[in-house]
């Protein structure tokens, strides 16, 4: 522990000198760092930050986790309101996570659902009603609040480029509360089975630029959110201004991922010139009763996509973190604050193949229908040997199984389909209930 605490110090001490630091070719294992403003570090080719899996050396910290904001544990890499930092180079930034994954899996295997341990009940004390808080699949029941490999938090003119980021705890890069970055040419490697550690998370940030970045992960690959429930509704910090383009998505649950923390809002998105391959769902969008929210003007534009369980996916019945059987019902609901909306929307020049559940499925709410939405010049295959649960398809909750693996549509208004051709299956197009086509 005494050479931890040296090589802790040792690069905390230069990067609070703040300037050029480059770090040499080795291995350093660290415990959490933070990043002050008006730094670049460099790391060199075969520089490897590695972090410790010592729960009780992450100290608490108020920021958000999942959506919610709550004291959860200090970033391996923190970017805390800090503005003007550059991380480049060809080295590796590790977030040493077995441990923290093998932690996870043996929790859900003994069905822990509330605090246990000292470090738990630590962080249930610092955040009163954690049980009533939304929560999505990482673990706030048992208040095991794992720490992100990087966060920037409250930050802006920020930029990563070149380097290698891989097994973290919990979610990889999640830039939040910040605006102006750029995350380019970024390798962002976890392992598929690895639990919610999703690559990069943007959430309720402004003018973020994603450029050719390989993304290989445990969860979604490239997702936009904007806070959960109530608190991220009164928050009001939407996800904004957003450009994805030129990047690999590879073994991940999704592509191109907006929410399903949707509660500020999303807008003003293009996702245009990726390869999502062998991932759950290619476009992906989720939300449902409860989460709140307007989501508008996204474009998905020129993406390819091979062997996905289903290439594109709108969901407002998404499942996960949810026990009640209210937001999913099939009979309209009083439309509030907390209904989440989506609209002007277009999918252009995008190709499927390989599509193992089924070729796409858009669902509205029966309230709140999907509203203007475009989908054109797209070829969406399925395997004509497909043998996974067309259910699978989005991870929702609620609705009926389809007749076919065709495109399922529900509760959509002005749907315009354009050169639109899905093969591999019989009932191409399903239209079940309350569609209406634009003129």
């Amino acid at each position: 522990m005494s050479d931890l605490v040296t090589t802790t110090k040792r690069l905390q001490t230069l990067l609070d000198g703040a300037g050029v630091i480059t770090i040499p070719a080795g291995e350093y294992l660290t415990g959490p760092l933070e990043v002050r403003s008006n730094t670049k570090l460099i790391l060199e080719k075969g520089a490897v930050i590695k972090f410790i899996s010592d729960p009780s050396i992450y100290e608490p910290v108020f920021s958000r986790w999942e959506g919610v904001k709550c004291y959860c544990m200090h970033p391996c890499l923190f970017i805390n309101e800090a503005h003007d930092v550059e991380i480049t180079g060809e080295g590796v930034i590790d977030g040493n996570g077995s441990a923290w994954w093998a932690e996870v899996w043996r929790k859900k295997s003994v069905g822990q659902n509330a605090p246990e341990s000292e470090i738990e009940k630590k962080f249930a004390a610092l955040n009163p009603g954690y049980e009533t808080q939304p929560g999505g699949g990482g673990g706030r029941p048992c208040q095991f609040l794992r720490p992100s490999l990087i966060q920037i938090k409250d930050s802006y003119n920020v930029k990563l480029e070149g380097v290698t980021v891989q097994n973290s705890p919990f979610w990889t890069i999640h830039p939040v509360f910040s605006h102006d970055l750029v995350l380019q040419n970024l390798t962002v490697k976890n392992p598929y089975d690895s639990p919610n550690t999703d690559g990069i998370d943007i959430e309720s940030c402004s003018h973020v630029k994603v450029i050719d970045c390989s993304v290989f992960v445990g969860d979604d690959g490239i997702a936009l959110k904007s806070g959960s429930g109530p608190e991220g509704i009164k928050d009001n910090v939407p996800t904004t201004d957003i450009l994805i383009k030129g990047c690999r998505v590879v073994k991940a649950h999704g592509g191109a991922v907006i929410g399903s923390e949707t509660a500020a809002g999303i807008s003003n998105v293009v996702v245009e010139d990726c390869i999502f391959d062998d991932t759950d769902r290619g476009i992906r969008i989720k939300s449902r009763r409860g989460r709140g929210g307007a989501l508008h003007d996204l474009v998905f534009r020129n993406l390819s996509m091979k062997n996905n369980i289903c290439p594109l996916v709108v969901n407002m019945f998404y499942k996960c973190g949810c026990f009640e059987d209210g937001p999913f019902s099939l009979e309209k609901q009083e439309i509030t604050a907390e209904t989440p909306s989506l609209y002007n929307v277009v999918v252009e020049g995008c190709k499927a193949e390989g599509s193992r559940a089924s070729a796409g499925m858009i669902v509205g709410l029966p309230e709140m229908p999907v509203k203007n939405l475009v989908v054109k010049d797209c070829v969406l295959g399925v395997d004509p040997n497909a043998d996974v649960d067309v259910n699978t398809s989005g991870m929702y909750r609620g609705l009926p199984t389809p007749e076919s693996r065709g495109l399922r549509l529900r509760y959509i208004e002005g749907l315009k389909l354009e050169n639109v051709n899905v093969i591999g299956t019989d009932k191409e197009i399903l239209i079940e209930d309350s569609v209406t086509f634009a003129n």
